[in-house]
């Protein structure tokens, strides 16, 4: 082994061998000391900057020995790249915040909403949750969005993005009414996701925040899991699953009591996270028996977990939430069949859905359907105007034209689309709105014009037609081209601007799971309380 002097950024002696060592090794070497990429260090030996050629060249090679002095300095990395990454990331923030705002802005008020699905809140039994005012229900909403897609990135281990996107959901939930805000511990557990970044970036200049977020956690985590969860264990049947999030607390309090000289308050947190996260480790026996019936691994070992390793507890809880999942199956699926109802009979004149729960009241009395869905949209689902509309024989009759009308267009768009089809695929236009004017499906109209005559072989591309659209909405979100405006049919123009891949993200994100949030893996947490346990026993006994 030899010795070389290091000095310029890094000061030190590093042993190396100079027959089997190369510039890349000895480059990592003195990154590693430093802490930061090989790609940031350059080296430079008598005069010489020491290039890392083909990194099969020996340190010997290059003409160094034994106690051979080494300049290591700081070289900036490519500006140009670093701008185009933090730009694209700025874009991306900017394109989450924007793309959860408008989630919130169609689904918070009763708006239509453009996608087959709705965002509704809901409490840890799955029940629907009513706000006060709608503040409270959009700030609560776009928190909550926010807070989901954090925690994605959280698990991609982009604690940076990560803790951008957690401040905007801060933000976001400081405009909901703190009484509101005191009865959910969804403010907590973020100030805990921020706090785990710091630690994961290893950054203790939030040392005093980190400090202060916690405390608020743990008050707020009391104030709706009750003293000792006591509230916790009653809604879950005596189960514990905020044991893993209580874990991570104490790891991160621990962490920040260390780094403020305050050994004894750090060790007796980390003990207690360390107590919790042998509690958590789940026997193979138990795991094996649980899947035993036919469960998946990671379902089983959480159902473990929360279950305090109790086998017989923890099938009694898979087994609940089956029923749950298929029950929310069942509910998914009928409000998106109401939805697809709902685009049917258009939009209020401030942009509303028609309200089914008054439609089916005005059904119950005996109008028909269609005739009082279209009452309640034009009168804002005020149920009493709508009556004294359908009970005006004028008023009625209108609604009835109205009606005629609308399907008069419907049809026509329809038929349009069929036409159009048609000629895309090498008929001739003039026979095709021909065979169209008997109606029916465009199969019935194909089999009309194949009974009639050959079609057409030459392309599309070459029919001198088929360039000329004449429907006006075949363009946009289909999920929107059935909604319709006060006057009729909604136009291209009609349809907003919407970041569809961004809003599709953010609403997957949105998994109705309420123990996505104690559901953590604690292997880091562990390796953690570990390492800072040692660093307590050697600052104790220098």
């Amino acid at each position: 082994m030899a010795k070389l002097k290091i000095a310029g950024t890094w000061s030190g002696d590093l042993q190396v061998e100079l027959e089997q060592w190369t510039v890349p090794m000895l480059r990592e070497e003195v990154a590693k000391q430093l802490s930061m990429p090989p790609e940031t260090i350059n080296l430079i030996c008598a005069g010489k900057v020491l290039k890392d050629g083909d990194g099969s060249e020996k340190l010997s090679q290059l003409g160094i020995k034994n106690n051979s002095r080494i300049l290591a300095t700081r070289v900036s990395v490519d500006e140009g790249k670093s701008l185009v990454a933090e730009e694209e990331r700025s874009r991306r923030l900017t394109r989450v915040k924007a793309a959860a705002a408008a989630l919130v802005e169609r689904h918070a008020d009763g708006s239509l909403p453009l996608e087959d699905f709705n965002i509704e809140l809901e409490d840890q039994n799955g029940e629907t949750i009513r706000f006060g005012s709608e503040t409270d229900r959009r700030a609560m909403m776009m928190g909550l969005m926010l807070h989901a897609n954090a925690k994605k990135l959280i698990r991609r281990q982009l604690y940076k993005d990560a803790l951008e996107v957690l401040t905007m959901g801060e933000e976001a939930f400081s405009l909901c009414n703190p009484k509101v805000i005191e009865l959910v511990d969804n403010v907590p557990l973020l100030q805990i996701d921020m706090v785990w970044c710091y630690f994961m970036l290893r950054d203790i200049s939030w040392l005093s925040v980190a400090g202060m977020r916690l405390q608020k956690a743990r008050e707020g985590i009391e104030r709706a899991h009750g003293k000792d969860s006591f509230r916790m264990r009653l809604l879950q049947a005596g189960r514990h699953p905020e044991l893993a999030l209580h874990l991570r607390m104490e790891l991160l309090e621990g962490v920040v009591a260390y780094h403020s000289g305050q050994f004894d308050k750090s060790r007796k947190a980390l003990t207690s996270a360390q107590a919790k996260f042998v509690q958590l480790q789940v026997p193979d026996e138990s795991l094996s028996l649980v899947m035993s019936m036919g469960f998946k691994e990671r379902d089983a070992k959480r159902a473990l977990r929360i279950s305090n390793q109790d086998v017989g507890t923890a099938i009694d809880f898979l087994v609940e939430e089956k029923a749950k999942r298929a029950r929310k199956r069942e509910d998914n699926n009928r409000r998106r069949r109401e939805i697809v109802e709902q685009k049917q009979y258009g939009m209020t004149p401030l942009k509303k859905a028609v309200d089914l729960q008054r439609l089916k009241a005005l059904v119950s009395i005996g109008y028909e359907k269609e005739l009082a869905a279209e009452a309640l949209r034009r009168n804002e689902n005020d149920t009493e105007k709508a009556l004294d509309d359908l009970t005006n024989p004028e008023s009625n009759s209108s609604i009835q034209l109205e009606i005629e009308s609308r399907k008069r267009k419907r049809h026509q768009k329809s038929t349009n689309v069929n036409i159009e089809q048609l000629v895309s695929m090498g008929f001739e236009r003039s026979a095709v709105v021909e065979a169209s004017r008997a109606g029916g499906s465009i199969e019935q109209i194909m089999h009309r014009l194949l009974s009639q005559t050959a079609p057409n072989t030459s392309s599309a591309a070459n029919n001198p037609e088929s360039s000329s659209i004449t429907t006006t909405n075949n363009v946009g979100p289909s999920s929107s081209n059935d909604n319709e405006n006060v006057q009729g049919e909604s136009t291209t123009d009609e349809i907003e601007e919407r970041d569809v891949e961004m809003e599709d993200e953010l609403a997957c994100e949105l998994t109705g799971d309420v123990f996505a949030d104690y559901d953590i893996e604690v292997a880091k947490e562990g390796e953690a309380i570990n390492e800072y346990l040692a660093l307590i026993d050697s600052a104790i006994n220098v």
